[in-house]
């Protein structure tokens, strides 16, 4: 299957950064404040991916009607957002796959979960150079599997869902793609497995960076 795409919109955490370890610490640290039990990487790994207040409710015992999810989830946001980038790192072949896509003049955007603040933090932080926009969540975007990313994203770069396509690591990604009206391609060295994509329905699941450009149709046609 092959895609005749110009525009390429990316999830954040788990397709292009590997954020894991940062979120552990920081719901861990929120925890530890609250007097809570540890969570060890695994548990948070499936815990993330639905947004921090998401993640909190999962990992906090009694979710959001434990009086102090609210307080839980403020120590969690404060603590992150100094500490977001003490060891994510883009995963292996992430750089040379969007530097090869710039090349290409492929326009490219992020769409994630996470606050908005953070998500073009991080974008200029690691791909200041190779994408084009990133959108975060916010008071007026609803968060994935809802649309309003996607679209928000699509409405900056000027570009046509008919010449779009959606990369991401998760279920919650394959039904923000089909929701959106876009093919999804699954990932798979992020936060969920192969068989979690293929019972979503991702329509292509792809093992490493560069084998993008196999499914996507003959360079994008920009003119």
């Amino acid at each position: 299957m092959k895609f005749k795409a110009t525009t390429v919109i990316f999830d954040l955490d788990g397709t292009l950064l590997n954020t894991l370890v940062d979120l552990k610490n920081a719901t861990n640290y929120a925890l530890e404040e609250y007097g809570y039990p540890q969570k060890s990487l695994e548990e948070v790994r499936m815990a993330v991916g639905n947004g921090v207040a998401k993640l909190i409710e999962r990992v906090i015992p009694e979710g959001i009607s434990n009086p102090d999810y609210q307080g839980c989830l403020d120590t969690f946001r404060k603590h992150y957002s100094e500490h977001l980038k003490d060891n994510t790192a883009p995963y292996p072949g992430i750089m040379e796959l969007l530097q090869e896509l710039k090349a290409k003049k492929y326009s490219t955007g992020i769409v994630s979960n996470k606050f908005d603040a953070a998500v073009k933090e991080l974008k200029e932080d690691y791909f200041r150079e190779v994408i084009d926009i990133a959108i975060g969540e916010s008071a007026n975007v609803r968060k994935k599997p809802a649309p309003d990313c996607v679209y928000k994203a699509m409405e900056e770069l000027h570009c046509v869902k008919e010449k779009t396509i959606y990369v991401g690591d998760s279920d919650v990604d394959v039904a923000t793609a089909h929701n959106s009206g876009l093919p999804c391609v699954g990932v798979t060295w992020g936060f969920r497995d192969r068989d979690v994509l293929e019972q979503a329905g991702a329509d292509v699941i792809i093992d490493n960076p560069m084998e993008l450009f196999s499914v996507l149709a003959a360079e994008a046609d920009m003119q």
